[in-house]
């Protein structure tokens, strides 16, 4: 371990969850993904989807491992530029975005034959974006006005373009900005006003897309027959196959499991590899292999709770939540679709489900974590040394000021 952390800085026990995640995800991956060629036809052979996999993750790890070297502050001017650029991404999703895997909206974008999902990027960018902002006002009194620019109107642009592709991703968006924020010490009042006006709008939304629904064809519909299902139970609908077949993919686990490739369901499920990802792993290693999984997403959650209590600045305690918590929000919303406690979402399970875009974000996201557990008493120096340097130049400034106004006048006599 004294080896190892020469070369892995920061928090050493959430690097040991990174890394078990990342040698047990190939498992679950490769019996999910071996049926994949002959019941959805795509291309490849049975071991295509399973190095696609290891590539990612090897990816996923080289990014994660050099973010955590970069010092975490320079994150804030760089969220301000990235906030634009996925704006741009997003708005090219809304307009010609693509399909992948059957999916019934555009949500990827295909850049030099590499498909990513900006919806990912963009959960990122913005939570870090907001916990600068509220780093800046922290401990000040802001009225609602004075946050309604610089924080609700990006806030509302990037979760509202990311919401006409995707209503999970921004709904558990949002739901994270109203919790960082929270966190951050926002007034409670005025927390309410932008929830209440949120559903105001989404109000409005839906009577429009009702009004006009070849607007946005299908994706209304589709949210609406999702949680219909799901409260309505007792009427088994065709389109309901997924989560039927989930449950039994989980009966069939029981306690042990069957083995691991010997899952049966993966050859019905037709999302076993993604948003069923978890039903597959009950059924091969049972009840115990889901509650390990569990029990290190919880593990984790522990990890960055500690990382943001010792973080030097607000800034890093709330960059820490801020895009640490939607990775464990993430992981349980999947997990719960598959048992069925939550209607049918769509989201990936970290680390687990197949996707570039999910994998790579996470490690970035875990790669920030890292960032602001590695040398904190630097980070704090150079906070000071900065914060110094700016109050030095403010009491430069006011020292000119008062030079000017105590210099004497020269009167004017008259001219002989």
């Amino acid at each position: 371990m004294q080896k190892l952390s020469k070369y892995l800085k920061g928090d050493l026990a959430l690097w040991g969850v990174i890394f078990f995640f990342a040698l047990i995800s190939f498992l679950p991956i490769y019996s999910a993904t071996s049926n994949i060629v002959y019941v959805e036809g795509l291309k490849g052979d049975i071991f295509y989807h399973f190095f696609r996999h290891v590539r990612l993750v090897i990816f996923g790890l080289v990014v994660a491992y050099v973010v955590h070297l970069m010092p975490y502050r320079y994150l804030r001017p760089i969220s301000r530029l990235g906030l634009f650029i996925t704006w741009i991404l997003l708005l090219l999703v809304v307009m010609k975005g693509s399909t992948i895997e059957g999916a019934n909206a555009s949500r990827w974008l295909y850049i030099f034959g590499i498909s990513v999902q900006p919806s990912a990027i963009a959960m990122i960018v913005l939570l870090v974006y907001v916990a600068s902002y509220l780093a800046e006002i922290y401990g000040q009194k802001v009225t609602l006005g004075d946050s309604l620019l610089p924080l609700w109107l990006p806030v509302g642009i990037t979760v509202g373009l990311v919401t006409l592709p995707n209503f999970s991703t921004g709904a558990i968006m949002f739901s994270m900005v109203i919790t960082l924020v929270f966190i951050g010490r926002y007034p409670l009042r005025h927390i309410f006003s932008v929830f209440v006006l949120t559903i105001v709008l989404a109000g409005i939304f839906y009577l429009f897309v009702r009004a006009y629904p070849d607007a946005f064809p299908h994706r209304v519909d589709t949210w609406r027959a999702r949680i219909e299902r799901f409260f309505n139970k007792d009427e088994a609908k065709e389109e309901d196959y997924q989560s039927q077949r989930a449950k039994m993919a989980i009966v069939s686990g029981g306690l042990l499991g069957q083995g691991s490739g010997k899952s049966v369901m993966k050859n019905l499920l037709s999302k076993s590899y993604s948003d069923f990802i978890f039903a597959i792993i009950l059924e091969e290693y049972g009840l115990w292999g889901g509650a390990g999984i569990i029990s290190f997403f919880i593990i984790m959650l522990a990890r960055f709770m500690i990382i943001s209590l010792k973080a030097p600045t607000i800034f890093g305690k709330l960059l820490v939540l801020g895009v640490g918590l939607p990775i464990v929000f993430q992981a349980f919303i999947n997990m719960g679709v598959s048992v069925g406690l939550l209607p049918v979402t769509g989201q990936n399970l970290p680390f687990f489900s197949s996707g570039g875009s999910s994998i790579v974000m996470t490690c970035l996201a875990l790669g920030i974590v890292l960032a602001v557990s590695r040398r904190p008493e630097e980070e704090l120096k150079a906070f000071l040394a900065e914060k110094e340097a700016k109050e030095k130049a403010k009491e430069l400034s006011s020292e000119e000021d008062s030079d000017e106004q105590q210099a004497p006048i020269k009167p004017i006599t008259p001219e002989n």
